[in-house]
């Protein structure tokens, strides 16, 4: 009876975990980007009464949470129509740069914005990585100006646009000329799960998730593509999210029964000498 106890304990204590990873999921149902989590259980240890000829008899002892996995699918893109806004059409994730700590971290959420300085960054100041000059041959941070305009072009920055693969053309004022000011570039992993969210949107541990060598252009190497003017939204599907919510609900109100039904076995036998 020690073992049931011990199993209706494991139950409540996993199912609430479940039910962390449900309410985070929930919680972040409008969160740009966000990938939703499963918690996956797994049996724990079981103790063999006897062994016998043809199989043994053993009894187990309970639940433990295996792992909080990732599940990667796809957000919607919706149209923004703001040009710094830049959702992923596939696999890979941008990496952005802490300028203060020279801190790298990979994120899915698009939704930069140009500082004062030109440079394309995230909403803590991070700067977005890739070709960095018109040439496409130094990778650093993204800046968006007129830095590198042809030579002897009276024009200065007006606007620019992101294409597919991540180039950056800026358009000029007066000579109305255009020209390639960098591109760019995404981060692939083998495994996405092996990521550390840093919250933020942000994303750490990609040496042990797995990373490309080296950046790569948006559609090469298994990349997507990138959508300028548009966001990705949340993977969660709230209808699943809740369906799931009802079945941890009963599988904790079970757990909890095992727990009061093995005490009042207890108590039964603790009446016995009466």
């Amino acid at each position: 009876m020690v073992r049931s106890l011990n199993s209706g304990v494991s139950g409540i204590q996993q199912f609430q975990t479940k039910m962390d990873v449900i309410g985070n999921n929930i919680a972040n149902s409008s969160t740009l980007a966000f990938k939703s989590g499963r918690a996956d259980f797994e049996d724990t240890f079981s103790q063999t009464l006897t062994g016998g000829i043809t199989a043994s008899i053993q009894v187990g002892s309970g639940v433990a949470t295996g792992s909080v996995r990732e599940l990667q699918q796809q957000g919607i893109l919706t149209r923004t129509n703001v040009p710094t806004d830049l959702g992923i059409d596939g696999e890979g994730y941008f990496v952005v740069r802490d300028p203060i700590a020279d801190k790298s971290f990979v994120t899915r959420a698009g939704a930069f914005d140009r500082d004062k300085d030109g440079y394309l960054v995230t909403s803590q100041g991070f700067r977005v990585q890739g070709y960095q000059d018109p040439t496409l041959a130094s990778i650093g941070d993204i800046r968006i100006d007129d830095t590198g305009k042809p030579d002897g072009d009276p024009g200065s920055f007006r606007n620019f646009s992101i294409d597919v693969e991540g180039h950056i053309t800026v358009h000029l004022d007066v000579s109305d000329t255009h020209f390639t000011r960098g591109q760019i570039l995404l981060q692939r992993f083998q495994n996405p799960n092996a990521l550390v969210k840093e919250g933020n949107n942000l994303f750490s541990g990609m040496e042990d998730a797995g990373g490309l060598a080296q950046l790569s252009a948006p559609k090469s190497n298994g990349l997507g593509e990138i959508i300028a003017g548009h966001l990705e939204t949340s993977n969660v599907d709230l209808a699943n999210e809740f369906a799931n919510l009802i079945t941890t609900q009963r599988g904790f109100q079970a757990s909890a029964r095992i727990i009061t039904t093995t005490d009042e076995m207890l108590q039964e036998v603790m009446n016995l000498k009466r």
